[in-house]
């Protein structure tokens, strides 16, 4: 299949949804984002890569740092299930009410709160952005990512929601480390900047059902399987389920306008455009992922 054709096709054929929806202007940095811009990469698990538009400009991944974070922290052990479930939520993402219902243990992983806890269970072995960082520049082969330090200030100063979720999961006895340390590691994880290519490279464990672009295991079969069940069901906040029925792939969305989607064994996608709906999931970047796996029938089901 002619990858490089079928991402030009597609970039057409979504070019009346770029731009549309809002982008996250309650992160003040994210707000001055032009909400035009579109790039989408696929990278193949023998290490191909093919992009279109925008698919090398770096943006703020925010939420799609969530995979990378888990699957640091399951390659340590499985622990953290003892501290976070693995059900849709049905609520939006930084909500604080499932938590009070549920005695401070998060629905799953990728909602805010469990996100926090993650980011509290890989604190245990060191600043757990340090350790996203030096993986994503290794898998992705750029040592040049970094923080952006204007987005982090901006999420720091407007981050009232996410310090009320972890003192609350803190009242329930379900956070390790002091709550400003974890806030701090968890805002700069978010704050990463990477480029579509990038975040697709970075991806390629899970296409490759756990081993690394060297080689290497990260992870287990059954981890990287369940990782990517998690995605598929709890991946694009409370709209999984019509991401499933557009998409057919596991997948993590970001209100940076990303969304990161896994073909097991096959490559791994990222699509950025800053438009958000009203889940805050990229407009532009469903529509394109729903054509990709329409024009080339690869998606899980």
């Amino acid at each position: 299949m002619d990858l490089a054709a079928l991402l030009d096709r597609i970039a057409d054929d979504v070019a009346t949804d770029i731009g549309r929806g809002v982008v996250a202007d309650y992160i003040p940095a994210l707000a001055r984002v032009e909400p035009g811009r579109f790039g989408m990469a696929v990278a193949e698990v023998d290490g191909a890569v093919h992009g279109v538009g925008d698919w090398e400009r770096p943006f703020s991944v925010q939420s799609m740092s969530k995979v990378f974070t888990l699957a640091l922290t399951l390659s340590r052990g499985d622990g953290v299930w003892a501290r976070v479930g693995r059900e849709p939520s049905g609520d939006p993402f930084n909500s604080l009410v499932q938590l009070e219902h549920e005695d401070g243990i998060p629905r799953n992983p990728f909602i805010n709160a469990g996100a926090l806890v993650v980011t509290d269970e890989l604190a245990r072995h060191g600043d757990a952005a340090d350790a996203l960082l030096a993986f994503l520049r290794q898998e992705s082969g750029r040592q040049e990512i970094t923080v952006d330090p204007e987005v982090a200030a901006s999420e720091a100063g407007h981050a009232d929601r996410n310090r009320a979720l972890a003192y609350f999961m803190a009242s329930y006895g379900n956070m390790r480390h002091p709550v400003p340390s974890v806030l701090d590691q968890y805002v700069r994880q978010c704050s990463i900047a990477m480029s579509c290519a990038d975040v697709a490279r970075s991806a390629l464990f899970l296409a490759r059902h756990g081993l690394r672009n060297d080689g290497s295991r990260l992870l287990g079969l059954s981890a990287a399987k369940r990782i990517n069940a998690v995605m598929l069901t709890c991946g694009t906040y409370d709209a999984a389920g019509e991401f499933a029925y557009r998409v057919g792939l596991p997948g993590k969305s970001g209100v940076g306008g990303g969304i990161l989607a896994i073909v097991p064994g096959r490559c791994a996608v990222c699509v950025w455009s800053p438009g958000l709906d009203a889940r805050g999931n990229s407009v532009a970047g469903v529509a394109a992922l729903d054509r990709f796996t329409t024009l080339t029938g690869w998606s899980i089901f």
